[in-house]
């Protein structure tokens, strides 16, 4: 039962860095910046969004027919979790670094005190699939759904 989750699509995030960017070039229009300044400042903006589009792309979580969850973002994040040693799933607001675009997130804590906060399209049938394997599992998405 080898599953692939797309993360969800980082609006907010995107929809920032458009906004820091263009009034950086604007402000730097408005004080008659040398237009090699303003080349230089647009080339770094097309550099870091075209980053963070392809990290919106790329990240996935998929859970292998083995009992485990892969994580990718990008090129430097790719870690495996044991199924069976996440002991909680549940929303979270957590604004930390993780590889999760979308701010739409649920956080994952496993082993002891271990969390990971990711950000799958379809957060409801992601915890289903995992609490499928592992029924210890405190799966607070699913029990907050139902209310």
């Amino acid at each position: 039962m080898m599953k692939t989750y797309q993360s969800k699509f980082g609006y907010v995030i995107m929809g920032f860095l458009s906004l820091l960017f263009l009034s950086i070039l604007g402000y730097m229009a408005y004080q008659n910046e040398p237009q090699e300044a303003l080349l230089s400042a647009a080339g770094i903006h097309l550099l870091v969004y075209g980053y963070c589009l392809y990290l919106n792309f790329s990240t996935q979580y998929i859970i292998t027919d083995k009992g485990i969850l892969k994580v990718k973002c990008g090129f430097f994040y790719n870690k495996s979790f044991d199924i069976n040693k996440i002991t909680s799933i549940k929303k979270s607001n957590n604004l930390i670094s993780s590889p999760a675009p979308s701010l739409d997130r649920i956080e994952m804590t496993y082993e002891k005190f271990d969390l990971i906060i990711i950000s799958p399209k379809n957060e409801i049938e992601f915890a289903k699939d995992l609490t499928q394997i592992n029924p210890t599992i405190d799966n607070q998405l699913t029990t907050a759904h139902k209310k």
